[in-house]
């Protein structure tokens, strides 16, 4: 059962925004290189993202939610699994960018365009580079597989580790919070096959 602080700030979130690495997957990257159509060679890379945190996310939308992802790492993986579901709210450097832009500034980029004030903003994240973000939002949120300095500076530690589900936890976390986890589950009570 939420703490009734923990609960008073699900209640004030309107803006959810997830590191992608280690939050939405499980941090492993694998890389490799392939044979193109053209026979030269081609870089690959590939990630796992959890199906049930993408209908999740997909929920939260329909809760009224607006969902982002803040990237400190380029990726074609990231984007093209971003576009898949709807997300429009996506950061990550260009090609090449180093060092990449501060994820705080992306989150106030992100909040002052939605018209979202900062205590409205859940950050979920796992690594070092998150600890400003999760400084500056009203909830701050680790995955149980973060690193012990950002889990202490969270209010909420989920149970499952990124990439497992995580997502899932704190959108049910906030929707439940909101009032609205019930109603949404209607429509999969009521779909006949």
């Amino acid at each position: 059962m939420p703490s009734a602080k923990l609960s008073a700030k699900a209640k004030r979130v309107r803006l959810l925004l997830l590191d992608v690495d280690g939050v939405l997957t499980d941090g492993r990257l694998y890389i490799g290189e392939a044979v193109g159509t053209d026979g030269r060679p081609l870089s690959v890379e590939l990630k796992a993202f959890h199906i049930q945190d993408g209908h999740a996310m997909k929920m939260a939308a329909r809760g009224g939610l607006i969902v982002g992802w803040v990237s400190s790492r380029h990726s074609p993986v990231t984007a093209r699994r971003a576009k898949e579901l709807g997300i429009r709210l996506l950061a990550q450097p260009e090609p090449g960018q180093s060092p990449p832009p501060p994820k705080l500034d992306a989150v106030r980029r992100m909040a002052a365009q939605e018209g979202v004030g900062l205590d409205e903003v859940c950050f979920v994240g796992d690594d070092l580079v998150d600890l400003p973000v999760l400084a500056t939002v009203g909830l701050p949120v680790a995955v149980a597989n973060g690193v012990a300095e950002v889990r202490r500076a969270a209010v909420y530690v989920t149970r499952q580790p990124g990439g497992d589900g995580a997502v899932r936890e704190v959108i049910e976390l906030i929707l439940k919070g909101q009032g609205k986890w019930d109603g949404l589950l209607e429509r999969y009570r009521t779909e006949t096959t």
